[in-house]
């Protein structure tokens, strides 16, 4: 008797730490250039946050109207705005914004640098997710730059006023890149995205425009590209898996432990930006409930 009673007190713990969690979801928004950079680099960690109940949005800056060897403008825009929603559906986010920037035209303008202030004040930011500004691409570099002069912003009422002050600063995180100059990317952070895989390679297919028409033309590498819709799909989540690097094994030790490292085949690193909240360890572990 004493043993189900005892059964009966623990499942009904487990489920009132599970409604906790969930009880006061965290906000987590990720800025991209493209409609299709959030999935690449952070999208195995949106998914399970969504899993867990957290409230995920993603935001390029640009439309992608120019991101195509053949296809341009509007027209352009309207289709890769429609392949961010239909992502958005399979990566199980809260909401997927496109702002009207053009694509290939960023700059870090006061313009914009209010826009992405209004963005993160409106999801009432936990965490807010960019690249460095450490990149090939002009677009991927200023919104690095334009998320870093946004950080303290946030928090300034007089500063675009018609939308609230965050009370408190987000924890700022950079996403990954291989980048060496001026400094390499640090690895703080690494999520095993492992058991989303396939998930992830699900929601990244719904961008058909860029991973098997424009980036395989542009990289040349576009014989690669299977025929067939499965054949494809599986090529695509295949190219996606990040296998962790010596730097992100040490990452995943720390915060899963030494049983975790041969098993992470695929992870997703984060590096703690200077400007915005410096979170202690504890801090990061509630920041990512995923990290056990």
């Amino acid at each position: 008797m004493k043993k189900h009673l005892l059964t009966l007190l623990f499942a009904f713990m487990a489920i009132g730490f599970a409604a906790a969690q969930t009880a006061t979801p965290l906000r987590i928004v990720v800025l991209g250039a493209h409609p299709d950079d959030c999935d690449q680099d952070e999208g195995g960690t949106a998914i399970l946050f969504a899993k867990m109940g957290h409230q995920v949005k993603f935001v390029s800056l640009t439309n992608g109207d120019a991101g195509h060897q053949t296809t341009g403008g509007g027209a352009l825009a309207k289709r890769r705005i429609a392949e961010a929603q239909e992502a958005a559906k399979r990566f199980g986010i809260a909401e997927y914004v496109v702002l009207g920037n053009h694509d290939g035209e960023l700059v870090p303008s006061l313009d914009v640098r209010l826009q992405v202030i209004r963005e993160i004040r409106k999801w009432n930011a936990d965490i807010v997710i960019a690249p460095r500004p450490n990149d090939y691409h002009p677009d991927h570099r200023y919104t690095g730059v334009l998320v870093q002069d946004a950080a303290y912003m946030v928090a300034v009422p007089n500063i675009a006023p018609e939308v609230p002050a965050l009370k408190k600063n987000p924890v700022f995180l950079y996403g990954y890149d291989h980048f060496q100059k001026p400094n390499p990317f640090r690895p703080d952070i690494a999520v095993d995205i492992t058991e989303v895989t396939e998930q992830k390679g699900y929601a990244l297919d719904a961008h058909v425009s860029q991973f098997y028409e424009w980036l395989p033309w542009i990289g040349g590498y576009a014989d690669q590209v299977p025929e067939g819709a499965e054949a494809r799909k599986a090529w695509l989540t295949k190219r996606s898996i990040r296998p962790p690097s010596e730097e992100a094994k040490k990452a995943i030790e720390k915060w899963y432990g030494k049983d975790r490292v041969a098993k992470a085949t695929n992870v997703e690193t984060f590096e703690i930006c200077e400007y915005g909240r410096q979170p202690n360890d504890d801090e990061i572990r509630g920041l990512f409930p995923m990290l056990k």
